[in-house]
């Protein structure tokens, strides 16, 4: 029996809507549909630069794409402020919902968007594409190896990039109306995220932010760090900025191994992807070197990791669609813990870096 195709609708052209756009037309099982701006125009222009297909649907607002019976998925690529108002409106419209992160400002926003999903029978996403890499599962069955990994103790995780003159001006992440969170909730919610995925999405009971965060004119964060504190010993610490050279790893120690990779948001290559892994290393005799020296392990992946995560989308939306299966509830309840660090971390920094204990 064929695939169900579920077709998608964008609203909003944002830059990001560009990366997503291609995944959807990447994806075998995705349709690109539609494509709603604030204006014909705008939404035209964005369609035609980004070779949509031809039969897409070309809606002057948001309002009617959300209206077109035709849409499966809704792809909410619009600023943090405005996720609450119209991924709400699409669920109620029955629109399953790949929405932007951060998720929301807080996470008190993002239980609205949950409840009205739920309500309404849609999945929900966010769109952290490095989840749905081939590399990402095959680094969780290193984690998992006891023999090989042993007990996790400690993660560190960073993403940075640096800015230009014109992007710590003007774009919306640096703007407090728009996406408040600033580096915290753009670069910090993947950094986040890989600590969380690499506990197996079990909460730290304390989260600690880290002294000398940078701050623009308007009080949105551009840099900052935090460590994260487990009741069994485990630490971890999270940095994200929009002020240093261009760094994403992941670092994750065992008792009995390592793992780390220095580009797990956005891979080298879009078609293959690496981390390295050791276990049981120790000196030589002499302590001149190692024995047991990491290795490296290279992952293939027949589309974009963006591709990925549109497929497994389309994959979960077709099967509530066409089998009357319920929603995959494990993404919202990543998304939330997500979430809900970043909240901590900010509620850190503002009270003078003192520690916040994690309630779920």
């Amino acid at each position: 029996m064929a695939e169900a195709i579920i077709h998608f609708g964008i609203i909003g052209c944002a830059e990001i809507a560009r990366k997503v756009s291609r995944a959807i037309i990447l994806a075998p099982n995705a349709h690109l549909a539609a494509v709603a701006s604030r204006s014909v125009e705008k939404a035209a222009a964005f369609a035609k630069d980004n070779n949509f297909p031809s039969d897409a649907k070309i809606h002057g607002s948001y309002e009617s794409l959300l209206d077109d019976p035709e849409i499966d998925v809704v792809y909410v690529p619009l600023p943090t402020s405005l996720h609450v108002k119209w991924a709400c409106l699409a669920a109620q419209k029955k629109k399953h919902i790949l929405l932007e992160k951060p998720v929301a400002l807080n996470v008190g926003e993002f239980d609205k968007i949950v409840e009205v999903c739920e309500a309404n029978g849609v999945q929900l996403m966010d769109g952290t594409m490095w989840m749905h890499n081939p590399r990402t599962e095959k680094m969780k069955e290193l984690l998992t190896d006891k023999e090989r990994f042993g007990e996790i103790r400690t993660i560190h995780s960073c993403f940075t990039f640096a800015g230009d003159e014109n992007f710590l001006k003007n774009d919306i992440r640096v703007k407090p109306d728009l996406d408040g969170l600033g580096a915290l909730g753009d670069a910090g919610w993947y950094a986040t995220r890989a600590i969380l995925w690499a506990t197996d999405y079990e909460l730290p009971n304390t989260v600690i932010a880290l002294h000398g965060p940078i701050f623009n004119e308007a009080g949105v964060i551009l840099a900052c760090g935090a460590s994260l504190h487990w009741d069994d010993g485990k630490i971890a610490t999270i940095h994200c900025s929009f002020l240093t050279h261009l760094t994403m790893y992941i670092t994750a120690i065992g008792t009995n191994g390592t793992l780390h990779l220095d580009d797990f948001v956005i891979p080298f290559n879009e078609k293959e992807s690496s981390f390295t892994a050791s276990s049981k290393s120790w000196f030589n005799e002499l302590v001149t070197g190692w024995t047991h020296s990491p290795s490296q392990h290279i992952v293939a992946s027949e589309i974009p990791q963006e591709a990925c995560m549109v497929r497994e989308f389309a994959r979960l939306v077709a099967s509530i669609k066409v089998n009357g299966a319920k929603p995959d509830q494990s993404w919202p309840i990543r998304s939330r813990k997500t979430q809900l660090l970043l909240d901590a971390v900010k509620e850190s920094i503002e009270k003078g870096f003192e520690p916040v204990k994690i309630v779920n």
